[in-house]
């Protein structure tokens, strides 16, 4: 009988040895995947260091490329393009002006009534149209881009036919219309330029940018090197409407000129959106390439294409390489990929895929949708960076909804949240390093103290509020608190919209009598 007593208890024994054995040798192999986590993110972080020091070196060669792309074109990867945009408004505009912001799957029609400097706009009313789908569909015949151009012209003649008593067109007056195409356009004129490249990605969010995609797919008459506005015209006088484009702009430029409105201080603008741009004040006399007389107003506001700046200072890792190499563009638009609200959201992805497969931080079995391009959008990393919850449950609420991954640790979704600060803060430290090139080149960084105004849209820094304090913060420290208290950033929301109508209100056919 002792002899079955010992023997059960040494089963017992042994049994409960086995199962120490496999808790100790799972608490291991749980305590190496973490550890080889935490080397991974370690090695992010240090990747993505923004140094006040190296900020200053990006500023710099910011700073070198504009004095490069002002002087030839072909001698920057800033193409400095020249606007025609010489007579910003002041404030003293009035009249009833128009704009066609046209982007992504819809377009928008504004109008404006602006009733000088002691009324400013009167009164305003917009309306956003989609794009029916046959329109989108790729073609390589002219007939199909006619039909776009008349839906657009078609949807313009019933805005206007829709005014009420309100808005007032003075009699014998044309109307005028400003013209929003958010894309590198080399102007010829004010009213006309041709496209120059397609950028942003557009061919990687389907919702945002399809209709940039149909662009490609059509080979329609909106191609390299043709005029954009001529299209537009022609649907417009073939709809009968006494209205003509008086502004091609993007919308920097119109950021910029709404920002002026309101600001004679407003000297440069900046979108951080789904792409990013920006643009600012130039003196004429300081632009080498410009030929032509100088304008009476002795400035040029420059479009900068600053998505496309490159320097060997920029800190660059394995996972924003891999991203560029597998994009429509490799090789370009390097600044835009790595602050632009696009591709935030693709960047943690990659990181977030990396940390599955080698060091199996949601478990054995690499979740699946981890592996789709841009499932995991900027918008979902700004709901996870911000959570503040104890047991950050809006991070396991998006991990769960978006990419399918349950029952994650606290520690897991904490690593999640520390790798969004690592990739917004370099994001938004360089976008501050942008600026700061801009006002090096105005020789504006050394204490003059006078206001700069840098006027701000998109959703990236509307919404993103840790981006938008950090990219304020880091200004701050790069230019010193005396420096940093005369420059301003400014949210100027709807730029594309009523500013490109500003443009058109600020270089009326009849400014002379109505802007005085």
């Amino acid at each position: 009988m002792r002899k079955v007593v010992l023997g059960t208890a040494v089963a017992f024994v042994a049994a409960g040895c086995a199962v120490a054995a496999l808790i100790v040798r799972h608490r291991m192999r749980k305590s190496g995947r973490l550890a080889r986590a935490r080397a991974i993110v370690k090695e992010i972080e240090e990747k993505c260091e923004t140094p006040i020091a190296k900020l200053q070196l990006v500023a710099d060669d910011m700073m070198a490329e504009m004095h490069a792309g002002l002087a030839d074109e072909g001698g920057s990867k800033l193409k400095m393009l020249i606007t025609y945009v010489n007579n910003l408004p002041t404030g003293h505009e009035k009249g009833l002006f128009y704009a066609l912001d046209l982007g992504g799957t819809n377009f928008r029609v504004i109008r404006v009534q602006l009733g000088g400097k002691e009324q400013g706009v009167v009164k305003q009313e917009a309306e956003e149209v989609s794009i029916p789908p046959h329109l989108m569909v790729g073609s390589s015949h002219v007939c199909e881009t006619l039909e776009l151009f008349d839906f657009i012209a078609k949807r313009l003649a019933k805005f206007i036919a829709s005014e009420s008593e309100e808005f007032k067109l003075p009699e014998g007056r044309q109307r005028e219309l400003g013209f929003t195409f958010s894309f590198p356009v080399r102007q010829i004129s004010l009213a006309s330029g041709t496209l120059i490249k397609w950028t942003k990605g557009f061919s990687i969010e389907e919702t945002v940018h399809s209709f940039h995609l149909f662009f490609i797919n059509a080979h329609i008459s909106l191609q390299v090197g043709e005029d954009v506005v001529a299209e537009l015209n022609k649907a417009i006088e073939r709809q009968g409407l006494d209205l003509h484009v008086t502004a091609l702009v993007n919308d920097t430029v119109g950021t910029l000129a709404g920002g002026r409105y309101y600001d004679n201080d407003v000297h440069a603008s900046v979108i951080l959106g789904t792409g990013t741009n920006a643009a600012y004040v130039e003196r004429a006399d300081a632009i080498p390439k410009w030929h032509g007389l100088l304008p009476k107003s002795g400035e040029m506001v420059i479009n900068m294409e600053w998505g496309n700046f490159v320097s060997s200072h920029l800190p660059l890792t394995e996972y924003d390489l891999s991203l560029d190499a597998e994009s429509l563009n490799p090789g370009e638009q390097i600044f835009e990929k790595l602050i632009s609200g696009m591709y935030l959201g693709e960047i943690l992805r990659r990181v977030l895929l990396k940390l599955a497969k080698e060091a199996s931080l949601f478990g054995d079995i690499v979740p699946p949708k981890l592996s789709i391009p841009f499932i995991l959008r900027t918008p979902h990393m700004s709901s996870m960076h911000h959570d503040t919850s104890s047991d950050l449950r809006a991070v396991a609420s998006k991990l769960k909804d978006v990419l399918e991954i349950t029952n994650t640790t606290l520690k897991t979704r904490k690593m999640v949240v520390e790798i969004c600060d690592i990739i917004i803060k370099r994001g938004a430290r360089l976008s501050a390093a942008g600026m700061v090139g801009i006002l090096k080149k105005q020789g504006r960084d050394s204490g003059e103290k006078q206001r700069f105004v840098i006027a701000v849209d998109g959703g990236l820094f509307e919404h993103y509020t840790l981006f938008r304090e950090c990219l304020e913060g880091s200004l701050a420290e790069i230019l010193g608190t005396e420096v940093a208290s005369f420059v301003i950033i400014t949210h100027a929301n709807d730029g594309s919209g009523i500013g490109a109508a500003l443009i058109a209100a600020s270089n009326s056919q009849y400014s002379l009598v109505e802007t005085s």
